[in-house]
């Protein structure tokens, strides 16, 4: 797959070829399902909790005698049924929520997003991109560029994968609306999926091959 590549202009320089093994994967929604569901629940932080009748306090006594009372039969104050006291079947924070998925299986599903984005042209490829400052308005100005000049990105959110940590582009990039910015080794398929246009240097791609392809 042919890909264009641009200048922070928004001006087309070249073009490069994309690496068949990543960037033409056919799409399998229930394998990409499958991993974004497990990374959501990686994610997860089980913080509500209830106490059950063990943990609440109150008297563990018989309340009443079985019989001849006329009433129902019950054991101590804390069981559910009553006022104050436990919770049967509520939420735990022992709870375990995180899913285990094969290297494998989440490389694949990750290929398989980036396809896509190829695909569908919501992938753009840039000659470089760095910036002299840390201001949130020169990355501003490179996107404002390329949405004036690039006809399908006019509008949408954008992910920018940079090749390795650079502190001036994250701090310029990290206040703009429904921009993320991320290393290519860290890419990963919920990222990808939240946001609609995938945004990186042509070095990234190189990144990106040596992170995920490695033996």
């Amino acid at each position: 797959m042919i890909a264009k590549i641009y200048n922070t202009k928004g001006e087309i320089v070249g073009e490069t070829e994309l690496p068949s093994e990543i960037f033409e994967v056919e799409f399998n929604p229930d394998l990409v399902h499958q991993i974004v569901v497990s990374q959501m629940a990686n994610k997860r932080q089980p913080i509500a909790h209830t106490k059950n009748r063990a943990e609440v306090s109150g008297s563990g006594r018989k309340i009443w005698p079985q019989k001849h009372m006329g009433r129902a039969r019950h054991g101590d104050i804390r069981a559910p049924i009553f006022r104050h006291g436990g919770v049967a079947h509520g939420p735990r924070k022992e709870k375990i929520y995180k899913v285990k998925i094969p290297k494998k299986m989440k490389r694949k599903a990750l290929f398989m997003v980036l396809s896509q984005k190829a695909r569908d042209n919501e992938l753009i490829l840039l000659d470089e991109l760095k910036i002299d400052q840390p201001k949130t308005k020169l990355m501003a100005k490179i996107i404002k560029n390329l949405r004036e000049k690039i006809e399908n990105f006019k509008k949408g959110s954008v992910l920018i994968a940079i090749p390795k940590k650079d502190e001036k582009l994250i701090l310029a990039a990290r206040n703009i609306p429904k921009v993320g910015i991320l290393e290519a080794r860290n890419l990963n398929c919920l990222d990808l999926l939240n946001y609609k246009f995938l945004l990186m240097p042509k070095e990234s791609i190189e990144k990106i091959k040596e992170t995920f392809l490695k033996k």
